[in-house]
């Protein structure tokens, strides 16, 4: 009998896979997408099988043997290894590692994967025939046989006792996945406006593969058709995706889903446990999860009849990886859906300029809602000039007007700035000392609520020091504004009114997001002041004013996206004003939107207050094509990082001279320090591929990247390639 061999992703930072034998025990039963514990070195890993076995050659010495197989049938399938090779290929990491990434924790230590029971089930031929034949005492036994007859049903609706343990052991009825079960709405959807029959009608015109960007205002019920799409799935027996940025979103899409569907809808993402995330992984696999609403890993799960992906906020850059396996979830999803020959809707207020580009090139459907549901109506947005104002922690007299104004009119005020802490910066009145990382190219942060300096770039963190470092002096003054000044300031200049703070160290507590969004929503909380956290997805009925404490921060940010990002994050919160008609229903203020700025000419703020985003988006992408950057040109980012100062800039200097002869197409920039060259005790630069031809962009990155590792300095770098990088920090 000849010898076989089998090709294993090994979860290794290695860009190979590596052939083991199979041995005589599991010839037959070895599958590709079945985990399997190999020796690597002198450990044993966890691998997956890519492929089926092969014939080996004559010559095996050298070769080692698969010492167990892990499971009994394959729990990735061909479609998901076959997507999860093109990202290990395309993002240009390790596949093993890939593999690895696709895995549950426990299924990744080489677990035992526990597989729900499938949750229906239905009568057979042979249960069918056995009915007529059935003596009458077997009054249990001809009741269930009876009550599956017309179809399939839920075990939970059927009783469990010794009838149902002989009809199965009988082969008379038999199990089924939950995508065979009848599917029956467990609420009554709202009536849509015309723009939302309009717009679903455009959604349910698509044919196999079809990406549909729906584009529509804040408040103009993208969700709801989300909801109608995906219960047409269920309708068919198939599954759904609905990812979504951030964590704190899932819960109430989750909430939302399960109050449409009722059961069979499931969460996956890094705030759950574990065991969490593995069940939930399994469910999906196994269809008993009918929807799985989820965060970018999602992108990946094993559904056994996957139908349709939604990604809500799709411009959100929290869907590119930024460490590690570098992948787009938005991108990733393009291509399963393409692949599967299935819709995706990509949703948002304010999509990214790739995709209104792609819109704009007839890839993508453009489907729009312009129009808000219900009587809330589009906030007034208007500029507020700084020049020359007295500022009281960063707010000016105008804007506390405002908010006065609001308050008295039984509305709420949300201020927004995207800075975490007290005041980004602690500086010596005497000398001109300022706090500074140690380990970073940085400022500290002050958080005074915790009495302690923090960096919001490694994290490093020391007690608020009451003597300069540099002279010793006692004169130590926060400059600058962050959410807690502007809270402190809010608080003191209106006592009455319950004011409170809205960003990723207030809600670190379990609970603390649900318990301030229902005090938003009661309206005992009327004054919020939050970060960006407030800007997606939430909905605040009572809120009539919002203040950007500064527009200006993003005006001349040093990354080519931050103009783009800004007039996002600006409209998204903007939405949150006028969902409704405020507390007090008819009385409630008209719906504001003021932008504190030094700079009230600047094009690009008075494209996005005289014509919102779109007209924004429109400068934008005619400056892009002008400058040759994306979405008209693809980007690449090697990066590379040591304690040694002089390593990062010559390992890169090497890894260009290798590039170079396969960089046709292909511009390749200098090495140069990164934006921030100094961050977490390493010293960091880049090196940037630019190309109008993806192909020619990825002609060279497979020529070159795989032979990185034997530049002479490669080993006492870390580095890495970023394809699609998302920043180029």
């Amino acid at each position: 009998m000849s010898l076989e061999l089998v090709a294993v992703a090994v979860p290794v930072p290695l860009y190979k896979t590596f052939d083991y034998l199979v041995p005589a025990r599991m010839r037959g039963r070895l599958q590709p997408g079945m985990r399997l514990k190999v020796p690597f070195g002198r450990r044993q890993l966890v691998g997956v099988a890519l492929e089926a076995p092969r014939e080996a050659g004559a010559d095996t010495e050298g070769y080692r043997h698969v010492e167990e197989l892990l499971d009994e049938e394959a729990l990735l399938s061909r479609e998901v290894l076959g997507l999860a090779r093109w990202a290990a290929d395309y993002y240009r990491h390790p596949p093993g590692e890939v593999m690895s990434a696709l895995l549950p924790g426990p299924l990744r230590r080489g677990q035992p994967a526990q597989l729900p029971e499938d949750p229906g089930l239905r009568l057979t031929r042979s249960g069918a025939a056995a009915l007529g034949e059935l003596p009458s005492r077997k009054k249990n036994l001809r009741k269930l046989l009876q009550t599956l007859g017309p179809g399939p049903l839920p075990r939970s609706a059927l009783p469990r006792g010794p009838a149902l343990a002989l009809a199965l052991e009988s082969g008379w009825i038999e199990t089924v996945p939950a995508t065979a079960l009848p599917f029956a709405l467990a609420e009554t959807p709202p009536e849509l406006t015309p723009e939302q029959a309009a717009a679903l009608a455009g959604l349910q015109a698509a044919r196999g593969f079809d990406v549909a960007l729906l584009q529509g205002v804040t408040g103009s019920g993208k969700t709801e058709l989300y909801l109608r799409r995906v219960a047409e799935v269920l309708e068919r027996g198939g599954q759904a995706l609905v990812l979504a940025p951030e964590i704190g979103l899932t819960p109430q899409l989750v909430e939302r889903l399960v109050q449409r569907f009722g059961e069979g809808v499931a969460a996956f993402h890094s705030g759950m446990s574990e065991a969490e995330r593995g069940k939930s992984w399994l469910r999906a696999r196994s269809g008993a999860a009918r929807v799985v609403v989820g965060t970018r890993s999602a992108v990946f799960l094993p559904f056994i009849r996957l139908e349709l992906i939604v990604i809500d906020e799709e411009h959100d850059p929290s869907y590119k990886q930024q460490e590690g396996f570098r992948y787009s979830a938005r991108d990733v999803a393009v291509l399963r859906a393409q692949r599967l020959g299935i819709p995706l809707i990509l949703g948002s207020a304010t999509p990214a300029l790739e995709s209104l580009h792609n819109a704009g090139a007839g890839r993508y459907r453009r489907i729009e809602l312009s129009a808000r549901v219900g009587r809330g109506a589009p906030p007034q947005v208007q500029a507020l000039d700084l020049r020359g104002q007295l500022l009281q922690h960063g707010l000016s007299e105008p804007l506390l007007g405002k908010v006065q104004q609001h308050l008295d009119a039984g509305g709420q005020a949300l201020l927004f700035i995207n800075r975490r802490g007290y005041a980004p910066m602690l500086v010596c009145h005497d000398c001109g000392w300022m706090a500074a990382c140690q380990h970073c190219d940085a400022r500290m942060t002050l958080h005074r609520g915790r009495r302690r300096l923090v960096c919001h770039h490694c994290g490093a963190q020391q007690p608020t020091p009451s003597r300069c470092g540099g002279c010793g002096g006692s004169k130590l003054l926060p400059v600058g504004e962050g959410t807690e000044r502007i809270e402190d300031a809010l608080r003191n200049r209106f006592p009455m009114v319950r004011t409170e703070r809205f960003d990723s160290d207030r809600l670190a507590r379990k609970g603390e997001l649900e318990k301030l969004l229902a005090d938003i929503r009661s309206g005992d909380i009327r004054i919020l002041v939050g970060t960006q956290i407030l800007a997606k997805g939430h909905d605040f009925p009572g809120l009539s004013l919002v203040g950007i404490v500064s527009a200006d921060q993003a005006l001349y940010g040093a990354d080519f996206r931050a103009v783009e990002r800004m007039g996002q994050l600006v409209t998204q919160v903007a939405g949150r004003a006028g969902r409704s008609a405020g507390i007090e229903g008819d009385s409630a203020p008209t719906a504001e939107v003021l932008l504190q700025t030094h700079e009230p000419q600047h094009p690009a703020l008075l494209r996005l207050i005289t014509g919102g985003y779109p007209a924004l988006a429109e400068l934008l992408l005619a400056e892009r094509e002008a400058a040759g950057l994306p979405p008209y040109s693809h980007l690449a980012l090697l990066r590379a990082e040591s304690m040694d100062a002089e390593l990062p800039l010559r390992f890169l200097a090497a890894a260009r001279e290798l590039l170079a002869p396969h960089a046709a197409d292909v511009m390749l920039s200098d090495p140069v320090p990164a934006l921030m060259e100094r961050r977490g005790g390493y010293v960091r630069a880049q090196l940037l591929l630019q190309s109008t031809s993806r192909a020619a962009l990825q002609k060279v990155l497979a020529a070159g990247v795989t032979r990185l590792d034997g530049l002479p300095d490669a080993r006492k770098v870390r580095w890495s390639v970023d394809v699609d990088p998302a920043d180029l920090f």
